[in-house]
């Protein structure tokens, strides 16, 4: 990912450096186990701790010569170890260190991605009990519906981002996994009780039933997690990006001083953060694609998901991260318009509280066609017209008014009538 869109807190996860130092967790962890279980003498696990290091440009130097990742490392490793370095990586494939390594680097970036979203939960939580009482518009097909208010809204949203908290949890438990089992998955020059010393002593759970590597489905499952909450994150800028149009202009991200929105149009003040979430929500998306492609493999392993995933991986978790970040900020600094949403809501003379007055005519006994055609004509009229006005329509109607009495009318006009049930849902979410 490009330096733009990389935070350190989880770009320094994804460096050269914090891979080969997992690398080496996991040999040293093998070696540990291999000792405890009498295998190799714990004098020299002790010197292999003591001495093991390793020089990311030296690697890559040998790399070039020998064209393989792993045995570069383990050569440099040795470089610094010395007669102790032939016990490191004994009856291991490359892919043992490889893939336990990367259960380290995707738990670590989990955990930092998890930490975010418990901001995000907090602070739209608190958006949403600022605003459980400010009532705008709610919207269907981005036309006119009823009254709701802004902290109903946010509860929806918060409900989701808890979805995914709860998902990322089990998502933790499917990652977690590691995998010290040779060149197929059978345990031929290794017994399985060092991978499971090694794995508890890195915190993973062994692999049920490896091959060489580690089932990608696990790997799938984690980009489409994050696939989830960027698409989440993607909704809720679409949203701000929507009420943020000059026409309707009920929030608005917040404006900088000495901020600019164009070059050329002084006056603009553009959604450019939710405008940026957007695009990397698509980023995401194709990356959970890619992860999905790397599932079939060939027999016990091929090298095809290894290209993909050196960029999928960090990416993913570089943009999510990155966006939660940015969400959080966002939301939080957010500029709510209570008085724009008053107006918004009731242009065309409160033209959407006509099911309330439908309800009101029906309860009356009126049959619901004939109620339905009274009510839709006054709203049709006053539809589309500055000076259109669907309450005093609705007055003037003797068909209503010898029904409904000025009070009862009245109470049509009421948007509290639709918000007396919110508190239910506010109490669901703590809000």
């Amino acid at each position: 990912m490009i330096e733009r869109y990389t935070l350190p807190e989880m770009g320094n996860l994804w460096t050269e450096t914090y891979k080969l130092k997992t690398w080496l967790q996991v040999e040293i962890a093998v070696c540990e186990a291999q000792a405890e279980l009498g295998y190799i003498p714990s004098q020299a696990v002790e010197e292999i701790k003591a001495k093991a290091n390793f020089d990311p440009k030296r690697v890559l130097e040998i790399e070039a010569e020998v064209r393989h990742d792993v045995i570069a490392f383990l050569t440099n490793v040795n470089e610094y170890v010395g007669d102790a370095g032939r016990y490191i990586h004994l009856g291991l494939t490359s892919s043992d260190v490889l893939d336990t390594a990367l259960g380290l680097q995707l738990v670590a970036s989990l955990d930092v991605i998890s930490q975010h979203l418990e901001e995000l939960i907090q602070v739209i939580r608190l958006k949403a009990r600022e605003h459980r009482n400010t009532v705008m518009i709610g919207r269907s097909h981005g036309i006119h519906a009823e009254p709701m208010t802004f902290g109903f809204k946010l509860a929806g949203w918060l409900a989701e981002v808890l979805r995914h908290q709860e998902r990322l949890k089990v998502l933790r438990e499917t990652i977690a996994v590691g995998k010290i089992s040779g060149a197929v998955g059978t345990y031929a020059n290794i017994e399985p009780r060092v991978e499971a010393i090694a794995c508890e002593k890195l915190g993973l759970k062994a692999d049920t039933a490896s091959t060489q590597v580690i089932s990608r489905d696990r790997h799938a499952d984690y980009v489409q997690q994050l696939a989830l909450v960027a698409a989440s994150i993607e909704r809720f800028a679409v949203e701000i990006r929507n009420l943020q149009k000059t026409d309707v202009l009920e929030v608005e991200e917040f404006f900088a001083k000495g901020q600019k929105g164009s070059s050329a149009m002084p006056h603009k003040r553009n959604p450019i953060r939710s405008e940026r979430l957007t695009g990397m929500a698509r980023l995401v998306r194709s990356h959970a694609g890619a992860a999905l492609e790397n599932v079939a493999l060939w027999h016990e392993r091929d090298i095809s998901h290894s290209s993909v995933e050196r960029v999928i991986l960090p990416d993913a978790c570089i943009l999510t991260h990155f966006m939660l970040v940015e969400i959080t900020a966002l939301v939080k600094n957010l500029l709510v318009y209570p008085e724009n949403m008053a107006r918004n809501l009731n242009c065309y003379g409160g033209v959407v509280f006509s099911q309330k007055v439908l309800l009101a005519l029906i309860d009356k006994g009126m049959n619901r066609e004939e109620a339905y055609a009274i009510v839709q004509e006054s709203a049709h009229t006053a539809w589309n017209k500055p000076e259109g006005d669907f309450h005093a329509l609705i007055t003037q109607n003797p068909r209503v008014t010898e029904n409904l009495s000025p009070a009862e009318i009245e109470t049509c006009f009421d948007p509290q009538q639709h918000l007396r049930h919110l508190d239910q849902v506010y109490q669901r979410l703590g809000i």
